[in-house]
């Protein structure tokens, strides 16, 4: 008799568990980034990188095919889960312990900016105290515990990836958070939550990973209940994107492989997407395109026009281009020395390839990270 569905997913969350143990050891209790990074198993490391970059190898925006983004959006689950294997504690180390970006005042540091961010979203949505709350695709749960915070409501964060579900746990209880959080694991194109489970449903910047948004909106729109909200802050090429543009297709192949994304869509089908999932839409808008003085690509530019304060200036200098070729050499040294896991150089340098295209999309209005969209389930 062959498996069923049921026994084929515990089979792949056992062997998931495994790989996350082999590979990352103990280090999802580390304080730092760095402590992290060169903890990691170098033959597991180096396993992930080849799963992960076997999509992406070889390959260019002007040969890319149909083919080839539909065999990535086959494998999406796969695909996210080995790049946030690679990239969680790159994240960290670089950037924070909330993976997303934001806009910016004149005078406000990066994480004040950060916050508000999520914030504004939890404000969006209506979010308030002792409200059952998801959120989809959680990282490491920096917004989640900042939300939980600021709202006081009881808040699950879904995520595939074991490394992230310990790392969130871990810093929940850090910060005195444990009975306000929950991390569990879990497939956001097919949740294991009944439906109408939750008050509200929020994501950010994490749906872009799903191979079809139709889908994972589908999903949410189940488990909401009547008269629930669900807000998010989606990725998204504008409708100046043009495919046939290969300065245009370069940038989107840039972003797509340094952020793990199989397959990146329009604003159009973004709100279509919404639409579809059965969503009554009460607000969209492009945050990208709000006359802030200062762009969200700012700490990604390496670009001393942006910095307000000396506190921003360890930001610029890593992302200028001696800042990056220093860097991305320490840890091909690291790697020359054993002292780091093979790939870590390559995983460093996709991510900067990432960096130089999302801001070339940012400033060229080609793509946006922070399209919101609001969407009411009906009450009946």
């Amino acid at each position: 008799m062959s498996p069923s569905k049921i026994e084929l997913e515990q089979q792949d969350r056992v062997r998931d568990a495994e790989f996350n143990k082999a590979m990352h050891g103990n280090t999802a209790q580390v304080a730092g980034g760095f402590r992290a990074i060169i903890g990691k198993n170098d033959s597991a490391q180096k396993a992930a990188v080849d799963e992960y970059f076997k999509h992406w190898d070889n390959k260019d925006a002007k040969d890319e095919t149909e083919e080839d983004r539909a065999k990535r959006t086959a494998e999406y689950a796969t695909l996210t889960r080995h790049y946030y294997n690679l990239a969680t504690d790159l994240y960290e180390y670089g950037w924070g312990q909330s993976f997303h970006f934001c806009r910016y005042s004149i005078g406000e540091n990066f994480y004040q900016a950060i916050s508000r961010h999520e914030h504004y979203l939890a404000h969006q949505i209506g979010i308030k105290e002792g409200m059952k709350v998801l959120d989809v695709g959680c990282g490491v749960g920096g917004p989640a515990r900042e939300i939980a915070k600021f709202t006081g409501s009881h808040i699950t964060g879904l995520n595939n990836n074991d490394y992230q579900i310990q790392r969130a746990t871990h810093y929940a209880a850090k910060e005195g958070l444990s009975n306000q959080l929950a991390f569990v694991k879990g497939d956001f194109m097919q949740m294991d939550f009944p439906d109408n489970s939750f008050d509200a449903v929020y994501a950010i910047e994490a749906t872009v990973h799903a191979p079809k948004l139709e889908g994972v909106y589908s999903e949410i729109f189940r488990v909401l209940k009547p008269g629930g909200v669900f807000g998010v802050y989606e990725w998204l090429m504008t409708d100046e994107y043009d495919n046939d543009n290969l300065e245009h297709r370069e940038i989107r192949l840039g972003i797509e492989q340094g952020d793990g994304i199989s397959n990146m869509v329009r604003i159009s089908e973004g709100i279509a997407a919404m639409k579809i999932a059965g969503f009554n839409l009460t607000h969209h808008e492009d945050l990208a395109d709000r006359p802030d003085p200062i762009p969200w690509y700012w700490p990604l530019a390496g670009q001393w026009k942006y910095m307000q304060s000396v506190f921003d200036m360890p930001t610029i200098a890593r992302m200028t281009w001696w800042g990056r070729l220093l860097a991305h050499n320490f840890a091909g040294a690291l790697e020359l020395v054993r002292i780091a896991p093979r790939g870590t150089k390559k995983t460093a340098d996709s991510l900067g390839r990432a960096a130089d295209c999302l801001v070339a999309g940012g400033e060229k209005h080609l793509f946006t990270p922070m399209y919101l969209m609001v969407g009411k389930k009906p009450e009946q």
